[in-house]
């Protein structure tokens, strides 16, 4: 049993605690770190831990094996540095880091403390998402042509102006940092990494706060395009289709934090006139939160590097890097 502390007692904090405690045999709360203790003191008396003013004291905390860091975005490296320094395992939420050189060096310090970094991108736990893996792997979609997504909601509406989602320096390019790279991950995912990005982001509903309209263009290495907007002043949500030459696979809903189904058409030889209608195939019922958390215990366990040099995650932030840049300067922008 990994003991890990929670840094960081929002709603997503305490829905990652609710995901593991008394139901996960591999990893379990045993502290927290909040700023404003009150808020959630009585939540933390309830799942049975102490909770404490600063992330520091849990890292004193020799019973602690490692940290899940669930904090504003702009704090998580210092928070991951310091854990690091301690010797404790870190899984952190989305996205890594800001930018591309705190996101690379965040990365080598834990390989040169030799512990085990995790980012939260719980989609790539989705049977859905690992079936189109899959699809593509063994042929039944065939040659990869383009992939297209979109993660939408009401997002802008449901935080004053003073709340720190509402920061354009914590959510660059609006959506794409609490939903958008979600997206990304998975696209990677499924069809490697990103070459070019042209991007668009714009406010334009409320008169403060992040941007709410952002889209963007993107082409893969392999040669597979793809597409992607987050709009955070509308309804909720969110969809993703994968098109190959041999037919298209798609999954998306308004509630996302469920397990997916998955809807398949194939192109059909004999007819390609027909309008052939999906199948829908459905999968069993797990917790995406339980089985990323559980999957970084299991690597504790190994001695296993989750988030590497080069690797999907630090991609991912270099492509958040890109939207930005891509965005200010209304131009296409390669990945190194």
């Amino acid at each position: 049993m990994i003991n890990a502390a929670i840094v960081g007692l929002g709603r997503w904090g305490q829905n990652l605690v609710d995901s593991i405690q008394g139901k996960s045999d591999k990893i379990r709360v045993v502290a927290g770190a909040t700023r404003t203790v009150s808020k959630a003191a009585d939540y933390a008396k309830r799942q049975g831990f102490p909770l404490y003013d600063s992330y520091r004291k849990v890292l004193a905390d020799p019973k602690v094996d490692a940290i899940i860091v669930a904090t504003p975005h702009s704090q998580r490296v210092e928070i991951i540095g310091a854990a690091a320094a301690a010797g404790k395992h870190v899984f952190t939420e989305k996205p890594l880091a800001l930018n591309k050189r705190d996101g690379d060096a965040i990365i080598k310090t834990c390989a040169d403390r030799k512990v085990t970094l995790a980012v939260g991108f719980n989609w790539r736990f989705q049977p859905a998402l690992q079936e189109i893996k899959r699809m593509l792997a063994d042929g039944r979609l065939g040659k990869l042509l383009h992939i297209e997504g979109n993660f939408c909601g009401p997002s802008v509406y449901r935080f004053g102006p003073d709340h720190w989602r509402l920061n354009p320096e914590e959510g660059p390019a609006g959506g794409m940092t609490g939903r958008g790279v979600h997206v990304v991950d998975a696209m990677l995912y499924l069809a490697g990494k990103i070459d070019t990005v042209h991007a668009q982001s714009l406010r334009r509903v409320l008169d403060y706060g992040i941007d709410d309209t952002t889209s963007m263009l993107l082409r893969f290495k392999s040669g597979a395009t793809g597409y992607l907007g987050t709009f955070i002043a509308t309804a909720e949500t969110w969809r993703m289709q994968v098109f190959g030459e041999k037919g298209w696979v798609e999954v998306g809903d308004v509630e996302h934090l469920t397990t997916w189904q998955m809807r398949v058409c194939y192109v059909d030889r004999a007819n390609l006139t027909a309008h052939r209608k999906p199948q829908t195939v459905s999968f069993p019922e797990l917790s995406t939160e339980r089985a990323e958390l559980e999957n970084f215990a299991a690597a504790i366990k190994a001695k296993k590097r989750l988030a590497v040099a080069g690797g999907d995650e630090a991609h991912g932030v270099a492509v958040l890097e890109a939207v930005l840049e891509s965005a200010k300067r209304n131009a296409t922008v390669a990945l190194a």
